[in-house]
Parts: structure tokens; C-alpha cells; sequence
């Protein structure tokens, strides 16, 4: 089976890190893959979106066709990994050994075993000092999903931590909660 192409263009806007920009980006959906991942992990790319591409440009990779790769990555000038994304619950297996070869890991979790998930895994992890792990309401989520379109204009604005997500029909409040570090 063939990826499902999915066209976006976001207008950002983030003023807890003064980052604004447009973004137009084409997204491979994966047969595997939900309409609610394939939303968390374009608003995983907007939210760690850079100023400016100085350290490397963020691209999405192949994580569910190459088990070598993440979700997200953001690779310096000279290749190395600067940021390493997942979208999901990877095993601790995984985010130890990327943790090592990266600068920063990052994880954004989004349905409601979360919390079993990372209890499980989250003692193991002290030793990733580089790890960030996000959890995404069940319900934010979903509703994400519901903006799914073969081609999207989304708006997403940051600010106080809050994260809204607007299409021409609907808006969804985001609020991620920070796991790990507490």
C-alpha cells in the first residue's frame, strides 16, 4: 500500500518564544498511520519549528518506514542529530539509545495510556538527561484529528503555554503536560 499525501500551510505564531512564521509542508501518511498522530506530529513539528535553520533545518523522517529513524528530526550542517522526535510511546530501549547519539529528545504522547506507558518506562529514563516527554490530552487529541484534510490551512498560536489550532471550521485548545523532567 501507498502513503496518503497530506498538504498543509500554517500560519505560526508563537509568542512564548517570539517565533513567527508560514510553513507549508507535505506530509507522507503511512497506511498504518491515524489521522490523530498524523496530527500530533505536524503540531510537534510547528511547536519545535526554529527561528531560523543556523543549527540544521527540521524535517519530518521515516520512523514507520525506517525503524532507524524518528518521526521528527533536526540534523546540524555537518549531519549530526541535533533534536530527535517521537510521536507515540517508543519503549525506553529506543529513547536511551537515541538519547546518547542526540542532543535532545523529545516525545509527544497522545492517548490515554499515556500514563501507563510512562509509568513503566519512566524510572529507566533518569538516565536520559536530554529527554523531554509530553503528553497530549486523549481528548485534544481527538479533536485534532477531526482537522484532518488532504490539503489544510491551519493557524496555531503559543502563548502561556497554551496552544490553539484553527482551521476555517474549528478551533481545538491543546495543552500539553510535561512528564519528564517534572
Amino acid at each position: 500500500m501507498k502513503a496518503t499525501i497530506f498538504k498543509a500551510t500554517i500560519e505560526f505564531a508563537d509568542m512564548d518564544r517570539n517565533v513567527y512564521m508560514d510553513h507549508s509542508v507535505t506530509l507522507a501518511r503511512h497506511p498504518s498511520e491515524t489521522d490523530e498522530r498524523l496530527l500530533v506530529r505536524l503540531l510537534a513539528f510547528v511547536l519545535n519549528a526554529p527561528a531560523d535553520n543556523d543549527k540544521g533545518e527540521l524535517v519530518f523522517a521515516k520512523d514507520l518506514w525506517n525503524i532507524d529513524e524518528p518521526c521528527i528530526w533536526q540534523k546540524d550542517l555537518t549531519g549530526q542529530v541535533v533534536h530527535w522526535m517521537e510521536v507515540g510511546r517508543p519503549d525506553d530501549k529506543r529513547l536511551l539509545r537515541v538519547s546518547a547519539r542526540s542532543s535532545a529528545v523529545s516525545v509527544y504522547s497522545y492517548d490515554s495510556s499515556t500514563p501507563i506507558w510512562w509509568s513503566g518506562i519512566a524510572s529507566k529514563m533518569t538516565r536520559a538527561r536530554n529527554l523531554t516527554v509530553w503528553q497530549i490530552p486523549s481528548e485534544q487529541s481527538e479533536a485534532l484529528a477531526r482537522m484532518a484534510q488532504r490539503t489544510m490551512q491551519l493557524h496555531v498560536s503559543v502563548q502561556d503555554g497554551a496552544i490553539w489550532v484553527s482551521d476555517e471550521k474549528q478551533s481545538v485548545e491543546v495543552t500539553p503536560q510535561k512528564l519528564y523532567p517534572a
